[in-house]
């Protein structure tokens, strides 16, 4: 039996208070989950089903995440998108109407704050959704350049979103979702986003995306809805709740970064293999926090560099060291756990740059042995996101 320890999650005490709920705690709590501490939440980490079976479920069927602890944001106004550009590395003003992107939140140290998704809408509005443990700072950090951009006369304005937040990953997907609304869902290609009725529930927002590698969708709806829309999904035998012990074994099989583990503040875009999300004409501009610190170490390259382990043996967990063949430690794990598709464990983690080679033989040492591992491409698991027909 594969066993699969968490990262940052930890059991509910007797006397927890204070702990947020979402709107579908209740419901959680009445299918069977398993609540437990994340980000300040009361989450549930698995149902009834087992952690490597709610895995497999989701990778062969399809499965609903409650991801309303996430923050929800629309960005109005003439010049919102030179406001989120004032904060992000991506490029939002070359997306289409409905597309969007993975960006980052970076510091003046060229320090990622936090990772989020920039949807330019058609609606007058940019829709950001960004992490749950980061809310309150990425707030703040917005809260502070709104009041900065409206004293220099900029037209923007900032709405923090009560929508709940449900996430409907796996391969049935879309035969599951077509039930219900009146777009074609061959339209909507991976990174769009559409305003339409869901199962008769008005004003969802569907976003082709995810966090698990599969095919999938986010659908933001109005809370009061939230349970009536997880239940009619459920009622497909494809569906079933999955919790945040698969969502973490899911992502680090495609390779996707947990924003405090794999990504922080000490961490700038170059180091964390995310050059990607940075915008050509953002670096040429550099006109972005940290792009006097970022820009140069795209081509001069970095001392150290985000990488994917395969190993056997023992699970690798995070802060293992990793080791080079003659035993010197080169690097730490970041995120690692057993994997319930490859039968092998899977890690990331930074290595000095000479030793982030795809295929350079390495060790990482888990309960004080060192255990052979070798530098791999991510995702482990080959993504399956839809890009049209």
């Amino acid at each position: 039996m594969i066993s699969v320890r968490l990262v940052r999650l930890a059991p509910l005490p007797l006397n927890t208070v204070a702990l947020k709920k979402t709107p579908l705690y209740e419901f959680h709590r009445a299918q069977g989950g398993k609540m437990v501490e994340f980000a300040g939440w009361s989450m549930p980490v698995q149902y009834k089903d087992s952690h490597i079976n709610s895995h497999m479920h989701t990778r062969q069927h399809c499965s609903i995440f409650d991801v309303s602890h996430m923050l929800q944001t629309k960005v109005y106004g003439r010049d919102r998108v030179k406001f989120i550009e004032s904060l992000i590395v991506g490029d939002i003003a070359e997306l289409k109407d409905n597309q969007g992107t993975l960006s980052l939140f970076t510091n003046t140290k060229g320090g990622i704050m936090d990772d989020l998704i920039v949807t330019k809408t058609d609606q007058g509005y940019l829709y950001v959704v960004s992490n749950a443990g980061c809310a309150d700072k990425d707030s703040a950090h917005m809260q502070a350049r709104l009041q900065e951009f409206k004293a220099a006369g900029h037209d923007v304005d900032l709405e923090f979103m009560d929508e709940s937040l449900i996430a409907l990953q796996g391969p049935s997907m879309a035969q599951v979702l077509q039930k219900g609304v009146g777009d074609d869902l061959r339209k909507l290609t991976f990174m769009t986003s559409v305003l339409t009725p869901v199962f008769g529930i008005q004003g969802c927002r569907v976003t082709r995306c995810g966090y698990t590698g599969e095919d999938g969708v986010e659908i933001s709806v109005p809370s009061g809805d939230i349970v009536s829309l997880t239940e009619k999904l459920l009622a497909d035998s494809e569906v079933k709740l999955a919790g945040l012990g698969a969502r973490d074994s899911l992502r680090l099989e495609a390779g996707l970064c947990l924003y405090g583990n794999d990504i922080d503040e000490t961490t700038t875009p170059v180091e964390a293999s995310l050059v990607w999300t940075i915008g050509k004409r953002r670096r040429q501009a550099r006109d972005f926090p940290g792009a006097d610190i970022i820009v140069p170490q795209i081509k001069a390259k970095t001392q150290r560099k985000r990488v994917g382990l395969i190993s056997t043996g023992p699970p690798v967990r995070q802060h293992t060291p990793i080791l080079s063949s003659d035993g010197r430690v080169i690097g730490e794990v970041t995120s690692g756990c057993p994997s319930p598709c490859l039968k092998q464990n899977v890690a990331m983690g930074y290595v000095e740059a000479a030793f982030s080679k795809v295929g350079t033989s390495m060790q990482v040492e888990v309960r004080k042995k060192e255990v052979p591992a070798v530098v791999s491409k991510m995702p482990f698991v080959p993504t399956k996101y839809y890009m049209g027909q």
